[in-house]
């Protein structure tokens, strides 16, 4: 008999795209983040790096990705085993942040850190750069098609925004056409027959993932 697993509707990635700079005994570490939803484009982000800062020793890099945080990587680049790519990994695994790729470019400084100094560095330069961007919530709904008429279109939507419920997108034509995103479908329906005394019933046409803000 299979177990039940329960589905991932919820999850935290960045507020936004960002970098931080650290300086360790004259090294410094400059970390990029950003967000990715797949791994070409993450390792896309370690050869932008590369190109853009070709006189640095190294570019160490960590990505997770996946609602589930499924996909791990790391790489040290050239550094000793263990004292980058993990460290950087693991701050990423422990602020519980997904869909985010993050690359530590060092610059020597001539003095050399040792095993441990490398993996607080690598680390440190991670979460200067979280603490920089910040975080935000994602979630997953359902999509809802919903359509008005002008007359009602506005104060119906105002009220479901009150209401919690997201307005994905509007369009206007001869009736007006509300895409709203919502985890709460039963919920919608009734708050709907109660702001069009039962005249209007959402549509399901799909789900998908929305930043919250």
């Amino acid at each position: 008999m299979g177990l039940n697993v329960a589905r991932v509707t919820t999850y935290r990635t960045l507020a936004r795209d960002g970098e931080a700079e650290i300086e360790v005994k004259r090294s410094r570490f400059l970390c990029v983040v950003r967000r990715m939803e797949d791994e070409a484009a993450a390792r896309a982000v370690v050869e932008e790096a590369r190109r853009t800062h070709w006189d640095a020793r190294h570019h160490c890099s960590a990505f997770v990705l996946g609602p589930e945080g499924a996909v791990r990587r790391s790489s040290d680049d050239g550094e000793p085993s263990g004292t980058a790519g993990a460290p950087m990994l693991q701050v990423l695994a422990g602020r519980g942040v997904s869909d985010v790729v993050a690359v530590v470019t060092r610059w020597f400084g001539g003095v050399l850190l040792g095993a441990g100094g490398l993996v607080r560095a690598y680390g440190d330069a991670v979460t200067a750069a979280l603490d920089e961007v910040g975080t935000r919530e994602r979630r997953l709904l359902g999509e809802w098609r919903v359509e008005l008429d002008h007359a009602d279109a506005g104060r119906v939507e105002s009220d479901l925004r009150a209401r919690g419920v997201e307005v994905l997108d509007v369009e206007y034509a001869a009736r007006v056409r509300l895409l709203l995103g919502t985890s709460d479908g039963d919920g919608l329906a009734r708050n709907l027959a109660e702001l069009t005394a039962g005249r209007v019933e959402p549509e399901a046409v799909g789900e998908r993932w929305v930043d919250l803000a």
